[in-house]
């Protein structure tokens, strides 16, 4: 009798303990992915390589800016800037304007022509839709009939008139101008530090993303002038150069990737953002705005430095 009823104790305390563990391991299947667990499991094909021709170095005292440039959109722009940067024109030049929640602005205060370069551009404010590049985001939008990412920037197109364009989302790159459109050369430019300031979507030309460093730029002390223009010089932050990163020797790159956003594992990266059910969350929103979509970079895993 004994031994029957250490016998019915360990049974009990078996099935309890198994009982436990596939609770424990269904709890562990249901845990939701969080993002550094997706990238982690991604591969090699994945991500891309920034292309060092049309990448920025933009050294400041505090760091490196570094600048993706993209010529589909703006063809004419960012070969007349790569022009000023091979020319080392906006060395010694400075961050001329820093306005809370909307831009941060470097190049010639003045908008004084160069000596090398364009001295009038048409406005490249769109492009024809490529239908085939165009990865679309589910998600309704206020500016445009539909929204997504083209070769990682996000993007935006119109059905009725058949437009495509960049969107001023955070740390987009922008070309400044005054009211004449052509007068929008490359001698100004700026980058989203707020709020997607969407108004401006299709009145300027914009260029690129600033991929790593914008910290070095949102951080800068607010300017007290009009618009945020510093008001005396020397609150100015200077640019000690900017260079292309092919123009320097390979020791000297940064050797970075970005998530390509035509794969299956960017369309899980935005769900995962869409929905968030990590355990702060009580419940999903149901919807995502375009620009609070990730653009995960980081340095390609097999650099040594």
């Amino acid at each position: 009798m004994f031994f029957a009823r250490i016998l019915t104790l360990i049974l009990t305390v078996s099935v309890f303990q198994t009982a436990f563990s596939e609770n424990a391991k269904a709890q562990t299947a249901s845990a939701p992915m969080t993002m550094p667990e997706l990238l982690a499991a991604t591969k090699p094909t994945d991500w891309r390589a920034i292309d060092p021709d049309h990448t920025l170095y933009m050294e400041l005292s505090t760091g490196r800016v570094v600048i993706e440039l993209s010529p589909l959109f703006a063809p004419r722009h960012v070969a007349n800037i790569e022009k000023l940067v091979r020319a080392h024109w906006y060395d010694g030049l400075a961050v001329t304007r820093v306005q809370d929640n909307f831009v941060a602005q470097w190049g010639d205060p003045l908008n004084s022509h160069p000596e090398v370069g364009e001295k009038r551009l048409p406005a490249e404010f769109s492009r024809p839709a490529a239908n085939s590049s165009f990865v679309r985001l589910k998600d309704v939008d206020t500016y445009a009939s539909e929204v997504g990412f083209v070769n990682g920037l996000p993007a935006a197109r119109n059905s009725s008139d058949g437009e495509e364009w960049l969107i001023h989302c955070y740390a987009m790159v922008g070309v400044g101008r005054d009211t004449d459109p052509s007068t929008a050369i490359g001698t100004e430019l700026y980058t989203v530090i707020g709020h997607a300031p969407r108004q401006l979507d299709r009145n300027i030309a914009v260029v690129g993303r600033v991929i790593a460093g914008i910290e070095l730029l949102s951080a800068l002390p607010r300017g007290t002038g009009e618009s945020g223009f510093y008001e005396q010089p020397e609150q100015r932050m200077p640019i000690q150069s900017v260079r292309l990163a092919s123009e320097l020797p390979a020791s000297e790159r940064v050797p970075l990737e970005v998530l390509r956003t035509d794969t299956p594992v960017f369309q899980k990266l935005i769900e995962l953002r869409r929905n968030r059910r990590d355990t702060w969350y009580k419940k999903p929103a149901g919807h995502i705005d375009v620009c609070s979509v990730p653009l995960p970079v980081r340095e390609r895993p097999d650099h040594k430095r």
